[in-house]
């Protein structure tokens, strides 16, 4: 093996050790959807490694390994499976003032699967400009996901000020818009709602704390992260991830 060879095996097999290290202490801790993820990632570059290699005994060596790390992570995917399936899944992230990576393509991704097909959004602030904004951004990722929305339910409260007629134009807009992509829109008001929910009809409920509205203002019209969420730093707030067998009928007026 060239020099270059065997340092590029080396690079793999430390980034290996350090994700499946990472994986296995997510794992003690409880952290199984974040600890699968971290395993599986590990199990692909160990993998690398072993095609790679010569060393006929680091061979034999690794995929004894890669054997006990994919049992575990079938362990794991079993234990979340049955979590699920009896209501009990819970997944918390907790977002860090000023942290950033937080845009909504990160954070929902992992839920959004092919099967989707109708989205409950409850945020009783979707009333200033740039909460409506926030909406849209979260209707253009249902539009760009993998999964094929045909319903988006919207619950949120009037803006009680001289923003009304602002928010009601705006929402109409975001209507007429969802509608040239085959999304129909139902948008229902309530003004006595308090909790911020987020669900998905494959089972999956996202509470965020702050609901859409967690990132911070930007420093300026033309400041990194004004356009792309990734890069906007974010308030501090709790994102805590259920999965329920039936996914409860947004029927709120």
């Amino acid at each position: 093996m060239s020099r270059a060879g065997s340092d590029g095996t080396a690079a793999l097999e430390r980034a290996g050790a350090e994700t499946v290290k990472r994986a296995v202490q997510l794992d003690v801790a409880s952290r199984f959807q974040e600890s699968l993820v971290c395993y599986q990632e590990g199990i692909d570059l160990l993998l690398q490694v072993v095609k790679a290699t010569t060393d006929e005994a680091k061979k034999h060596r690794y995929r004894q390994k890669i054997s006990e790390y994919m049992t575990r992570a079938e362990d794991i995917k079993k234990h979340i499976e049955k979590e699920k399936q009896d209501g009990k899944y819970h997944k918390q992230i907790r977002i860090e003032e000023n942290a950033t990576g937080f845009g909504y393509e990160k954070l929902f991704h992992e839920y959004l699967t092919e099967i989707v097909s109708e989205v409950w959004v409850e945020d009783p602030y979707i009333r200033q400009v740039h909460q409506l904004y926030n909406f849209l951004r979260f209707c253009e990722m249902l539009i760009k996901g993998p999964c094929k929305v045909k319903t988006v339910h919207l619950l949120t409260s009037y803006d009680e000020g001289s923003g009304r007629s602002q928010q009601m134009t705006a929402l109409e807009e975001i209507k007429q818009s969802l509608s040239n992509y085959g999304v129909t829109l139902k948008i229902d008001f309530s003004s006595s709602m308090h909790d911020r929910e987020i669900r998905f009809n494959n089972g999956w409920m996202i509470k965020i704390g702050r609901g859409l509205d967690y990132f911070k203002k930007p420093q300026g019209r033309f400041s990194i992260g004004y356009c792309d969420f990734d890069l906007r730093p974010c308030h501090e707030t709790t994102v805590d991830i259920f999965h329920t067998k039936h996914t409860k009928k947004c029927d709120q007026k």
